[in-house]
């Protein structure tokens, strides 16, 4: 072996969070002959936690000179692999030296084969199949231990690979990121700022380095700068892929399983803009013009292009999220569906917020909430097709907020300035009416020339709910603004009387409710318990289990008033199991009954 190419890579000097994988490594190699593969995404650390195995010490006094380490990527067929690793073992060239390598090893003492980027041979299907056999063939040598480090989360098939596999890696815990980052850049920086660093590289291995050895020279707060104007392009230069996270990726994405199926790098193009990421549902639900969409998260999924969260939620990590936005952003057919799915589904919940139909929305609408609004960001724009769907989500999306996380989303505050350009009246009602609702949250110069507007708009269209709605936002605008208990009642009336006259219990229900508190204000509680009680009855009528409970808080809050405090602590909790039932435990009614 005199004529041996083989010469060990170093251990890696800087090696954090991998303790527990290292340390499960080990433990195979203590039971047995093992064959192992380090799988994970590209730049998770593969080769680095199979250069410290290489340099354990019971790994080098067991194999001592029989270690073996072969870089794959400059092999591109099986038989130029076999000659690499024959190289390595130092055997005579030959055209085939599949069986000198079987009886070198057969013939030696033990021995490590590490067999590192094994992807670049195992992924083409034209080499797969051939690559498989010579596994298979090299875990037939009783005393070979083999490890293989490969992009992705699949193992090749024909090697009985030991049980219990070594899990997909994954991305650092913080510790361990900051722990990286110091021993590169010096622990002379801010904290926050290493931290704002550590997540534009999601704690990914191989984008902490790059960006800490950045940071080394130009500093934390110039690194930061310059990653908001250029993205993944700041710690993307030169031609290899260990120092170009660029290229890294691209590398990635060219996987001939991304490439055999080509809808899959749409979906990724458009998860990268979705942080939330996608459950199954979600895909299936949202009908994206994509064949065998679940065939396409496999093969992501299969890369480590893409991983399943502890929810199950289809996600991409920030670098491949930022540079696929940067070069290969989603199709605007794909965020259009999304945009359709999305307003559907808060569409459906103020349909039918409070009643049990209902709350099946909530969990699905919470878990894409940054989703929604980088879907509705992109549709925000003059001029853009989708603008009137977007804005009309945009108010679903606000109703939803308020009712059921006490918060407000921006994008209202982002409408104003469209509205010239839209022709559709219903529309322009709709967000006019909503505006007028939310005034404590966006104050606006003048909420009545609002109103005289809404009203000149609805001589164009009739839409008796609208003007419901209409009436009960003029009522709230009356009486928790203006203190115009005069006006608000007068409005309370006219939305009970145009939900009689069109059949709508619902409305006349919500109507009753707001007579209710404001009775509760002029201190006639008679009258409050009144209406809260007939309200309760409406609720309860047409479904409405969160109208019930506003309700029979009002209740509650009357016999609290009058001092009947068991009464009260009865309805309270009454209250609150309805709002349980509906799902809506989170808004401004649950904290009310909390406080009464």
């Amino acid at each position: 072996s005199s004529n041996s190419i083989s010469m060990l890579p170093s251990e890696p000097k800087i090696f954090h969070g991998r303790e527990s994988e290292l340390s499960d490594i080990l433990h195979l190699f203590n039971t047995g002959i093992p064959r192992i593969a380090i799988l994970g995404a590209g730049g998770m650390g593969k080769t680095s936690l199979a250069r410290a195995v290489l340099h354990q010490p019971d790994i080098t006094a067991r194999y001592v000179q029989n270690r073996f380490f072969v870089a794959c990527n400059s092999a591109t067929t099986k038989l130029e692999l076999v000659n690499l690793i024959g190289g390595h073992l130092g055997l005579k060239p030959a055209q085939n030296l599949t069986q000198a390598v079987l009886q070198y090893f057969s013939n030696n003492p033990p021995s490590l084969l590490i067999l590192d980027e094994l992807e670049t041979l195992w992924e083409p299907a034209s080499s797969r199949a051939s690559i498989e056999e010579l596994l298979s063939l090299l875990t037939g040598v009783e005393d070979l231990a083999l490890m293989i480090t490969m992009r992705g989360a699949d193992k090749p098939a024909k090697v009985l690979w030991t049980r219990p596999f070594l899990q997909v890696l994954q991305p650092l815990d913080q510790e361990a990121a900051r722990h990286t980052f110091v021993d590169i850049a010096d622990s002379g920086h801010s904290l926050e700022e290493v931290d704002q660093i550590l997540s534009l590289a999601d704690n990914v291995p191989h984008a902490i380095s790059l960006l800490a050895h950045l940071a080394d020279t130009e500093g934390c707060s110039n690194v930061l700068f310059r990653w908001d104007k250029e993205k993944t392009s700041v710690i993307s230069e030169g031609f290899d892929k260990r120092l170009n996270l660029n290229m890294s990726i691209s590398l990635s994405l060219s996987s001939p399983r991304i490439q055999s199926i080509p809808h899959s790098q749409e979906l990724l193009s458009l998860l990268a803009m979705l942080p939330d990421g996608l459950a199954d549902v979600d895909l299936i639900q949202s009908e994206l013009p994509l064949e065998n969409i679940l065939k396409c998260k496999t093969a992501l999924e299969s890369t480590s292009l893409a991983y399943s969260d502890e929810h199950k939620r289809l996600k991409v990590l920030m670098p491949i999220r930022e540079y696929l936005q940067q070069y290969k952003p989603p199709g605007d057919h794909l965020i259009r569906s999304l945009l359709k799915y999305f307003q559907d589904m808060l569409k459906f919940h103020v349909e039918y917020h409070g009643t049990q139909l209902g709350s099946s929305t909530i969990t699905q609408v919470k878990s894409n909430l940054t989703n929604i609004h980088n879907v509705l960001q992109w549709g925000l724009k003059q001029n853009h097709p989708v603008l009137s769907n977007s804005i009309y989500c945009v108010c679903y999306f606000s109703q939803f907020s308020e009712l059921n996380m006490q918060v407000q989303t921006s994008l209202m505050g982002q409408i104003q300035d469209l509205l010239p350009q839209l022709n559709d009246h219903h529309l322009k009602s709709y967000f006019l009416i909503e505006s007028i609702r939310l005034w404590q949250y966006y104050p606006i110069s003048d909420p009545e020339a609002l109103a005289s507007q809404v009203v000149e708009l609805f001589k164009d269209f009739d839409d008796p709910d609208l003007k419901c709605r209409f009436y009960l936002s003029m009522s709230g605008y009356y009486h928790n603004i203006k203190n115009d208990l005069v006006g608000a009642v007068s409005m309370c009336k006219r939305l009970i009387s145009l939900a009689i006259q069109t059949g709508n219990t619902r409305r006349y229900s919500h109507g009753l409710s707001k007579l209710a508190w404001i009775n509760i204000q002029l201190g006639t509680y008679s009258e409050a318990q009144m209406d809260a009680c007939k309200s309760q009855k409406l609720s309860r009528v047409s479904g409405d289990l969160y109208g019930e409970a506003d309700a029979v808080h009002i209740q509650a809050l009357c016999w609290k008033e009058l001092g009947h405090y068991k009464q009260s602590l009865s309805l309270s909790i009454r209250a609150q199991s309805l709002l349980n039932l509906c799902g809506m435990a989170g808004g401004d009614t649950n904290c009310g009954i909390m406080s009464t």
